[in-house]
């Protein structure tokens, strides 16, 4: 794809695709209809976006969320990128700007929401405006098992057929069956060019922790990670307000985030975690979707997902500019209890709640896994071609023991009191605690009791908790949460199978020792990275954009470790573009340096390219020769577009060069341009 390179550099500022991008930018250039599945964070904006720049005519994107439509239409103003979106939320005068736009044909991506499609007047005006591609972001949302089904996704389908155009569908998360419903909603049930992504986000780190005073093993988590902005999911609206408040109590700058705030309240706490440094937001699953913030630096569960695909898609949230993200997702008995409950107590079909308890159950072999996090998340997705070294595991092997006795002990305990109680009940009676409602019940003369004296109770509780883990027992719904064996607790019962568990330390409450902090940089670059966020910070509050419009974290990283001392070498760092480069780069080189270098605008243009290299040659011969090869004729020069013009040629030759300069010019200069241009070839 020769013209896909040089957009990809001059336009968003990369060197190169991310794994798996350019075959599916092919693939959308050529107009195939195509279905992408790519994990969050991989860039499949680009996927829709760069096709667009390359062909004919508007694309149209339907996306769900307005606050994620106006950061994409910023960011791409930014980028020279003819944009403009059609939302609820425009006043009048935007929406007439979009318009003219349109019109006058200035415009290349059209951003739209569904609901936008039920009026009728809509299909008419994106023919006359000449649109030639639909692309679908989150395109799950037409699924209607998911919980983001939006009824208005099902128009795309009669869009695409009306205007007769392809169509580009892309989602991070979706299983077989998900996958199926999309076909068959977005493109009538014809396959299109399906392209399934590795799933591995390899800059995340993965860690799970046994709850264990889970406010303090939040705050504690988050102080070590000061400045960085960061979500903390919990399960209930409550916790969402009590973790807020605890942040901010603990000098954090945090929000709260549900969906029982009121619409107006709920966009501006969006757009406050959008545009603020740093911010923390505590929030229920309602926040998430179509968050585009690149540089969230970690993502904290107070509360364990209800999914493995919840699990992916939450903490996909963090690092999606590809520098180093964290993630902490804890998790207890009470946990596991509510997720079960929850499925159990549904109104989904039977076969729907058995594939709910598996997605669960995949979930907890990964909260309970003993080697690699990485390992046993990517091979629920079927990835088998693993390299870790991020993850707990990898960093502290865990200590494991032979729990077949001890297994077997909590199972004898459960089938003698006939599966009537929970966790609690039972570690009484196996620690021989002769409480009142063991008295009640006479459970003292049963043979399990006080059989378990050589764990604690807090040992007990990580025993119960793995083999909920494991699905060996489950709470009854219909017991009001008492344990009841499964199928695959029967061999271990019946001593034919052994089972190893993890020997969890529990550490002790309230303990006051905290990580160490998480550095972005060096110490030696940590100082220039703070004044380069300040500058940023400066200018995004002066254009009322987030700050990562101006730059994201991963740029400025790479602005402090590399110490960029000119524009040519700005043009270099991944990120930016020639836009983006004229528009920013004296101001952050004068932080960096001290003082800005002064360029020519059609100079500027050519930074960080071969082009640039050239016209820097040609302006010295330019000099030489300025009053003629003997310094005695009238003085004579190019203009800055003559010189970037002739800097820009391949295989050229005099009669070319002619043609550029003029006559008068050529004869002065065409002889020693044209050296210095075969000289580069």
């Amino acid at each position: 794809m020769s013209g896909a390179a040089p957009l990809l550099k001059d336009v968003f500022g990369f060197d190169g695709f991310r794994p798996g991008q350019e075959e599916i930018v092919e693939a959308v250039t050529a107009g195939e209809n195509v279905l992408a599945i790519m994990p969050t964070g991989g860039g499949k904006s680009l996927c829709f976006q760069l096709p667009a720049l390359m062909r004919d005519g508007v694309t149209v994107v339907i996306s769900p969320l307005i606050a994620l439509m106006r950061d994409q239409v910023r960011a791409l103003q930014e980028l020279g990128v003819g944009a403009g979106a059609l939302t609820s939320g425009n006043t009048p005068e935007e929406t007439d700007a979009v318009w003219e736009g349109l019109e006058a044909g200035q415009l290349k991506l059209l951003y739209m929401a569904p609901e936008r499609l039920a009026a009728g007047s809509v299909m008419g005006m994106l023919k006359r405006v000449g649109v030639k591609m639909i692309a679908v972001d989150e395109a799950h949302c037409v699924s209607q098992w998911g919980h983001d089904f939006r009824p208005d996704y099902l128009r795309i389908g009669e869009l695409k057929r009306a205007l007769n155009v392809p169509l580009a569908a892309f989602t991070a998360t979706a299983d077989a069956e998900t996958r199926n419903e999309i076909v068959q909603k977005l493109f009538a049930g014809t396959p299109p060019r399906s392209f399934l992504g590795g799933f591995d986000r390899p800059n995340i780190h993965l860690t799970f922790a046994a709850k264990n005073s889970p406010r303090n093993q939040i705050l504690s988590f988050a102080a070590a990670r000061r400045g960085q902005s960061g979500i903390v999911y919990c399960g209930t609206r409550a916790k969402t307000e009590g973790i807020a408040k605890a942040l901010n109590d603990a000098g954090q700058k945090a929000i709260h985030y549900h969906g029982g705030m009121e619409a107006d309240d709920r966009r501006i706490a969006e757009r406050k975690f959008q545009q603020e440094d740093g911010l923390i937001v505590a929030a229920t699953v309602a926040f998430g979707m179509g968050i585009d913030k690149p540089d969230i630096r970690w993502v904290a569960h107070a509360d364990l997902p209800k999914s493995i695909e919840s699990y992916y898609q939450e903490i996909g949230r963090a690092g999606r500019d590809g520098a180093p993200a964290e993630t902490l997702t804890l998790f207890g008995p009470e946990d596991i209890r509510l997720r079960r409950t929850q499925i159990d107590e549904g109104l989904a079909p039977p076969e729907r709640r058995a594939a709910d308890h598996g997605r669960l159950n995949a979930l907890l072999g990964l909260a309970e896994a003993l080697e690699c996090r990485r390992k046993t998340l990517l091979g629920y997705f079927d990835e088998s071609e693993v390299t870790c070294g991020r993850c707990d595991l990898c960093d502290n092997p865990v200590d494991t023991f032979d729990g077949t006795t001890a297994v077997r002990k909590a199972l004898s305990a459960m089938l003698r009191t006939e599966e009537w109680f929970g966790a609690g009940h039972l570690i009484d009676i196996l620690l021989g605690n002769e409480t009142e409602k063991v008295k009640q019940r006479g459970h003292q003369s049963l043979p399990t009791y006080g059989v378990g004296t050589e764990y604690s109770k807090p040992e007990w509780q990580a025993v119960f908790r793995q083999m909920m883990g494991r699905d060996l027992v489950r709470p009854d719904p219909s017991r009001h949460g008492a344990l009841r064996m499964t199928d695959a607790a029967l061999p271990i019962l019946r001593d034919e199978q052994k089972i190893t568990l993890r020997r969890d330390s529990i550490k002790a409450a309230g303990s006051s020792r905290r990580p160490a902090v998480k550095a972005m940089v060096s110490d030696e670059d940590a100082p220039l990275l703070s004044a380069l966020k300040a500058k940023r910070r400066g200018l995004a509050e002066t254009a009322k954009v987030p700050a990562y419009i101006i730059f994201t974290d991963r740029t400025l990283i790479e602005m402090a470790e590399t110490r960029p001392a000119d524009l040519d070498q700005m043009a270099g760092i991944s990120g930016i573009g020639a836009k983006k480069l004229e528009s920013y780069g004296a101001a952050f080189l004068e932080v960096i340096n001290g003082e800005a270098e002064m360029m020519h605008p059609q100079r500027r243009k050519l930074a960080g390219r071969d082009a640039g290299d050239v016209y820097d040659q040609l302006l010295e011969v330019q000099a030489a020769l300025s009053r003629g090869a003997l310094g005695t004729e009238k003085p004579l020069s190019c203009s800055a577009s003559l010189l970037a013009k002739v800097a820009q040629m391949h295989n050229a030759n005099a009669d070319a060069i002619e043609r550029i300069l003029g006559e008068k010019r050529a004869e002065r200069f065409g002889a020693a341009f044209l050296d210095v241009l075969q000289a580069a070839d």
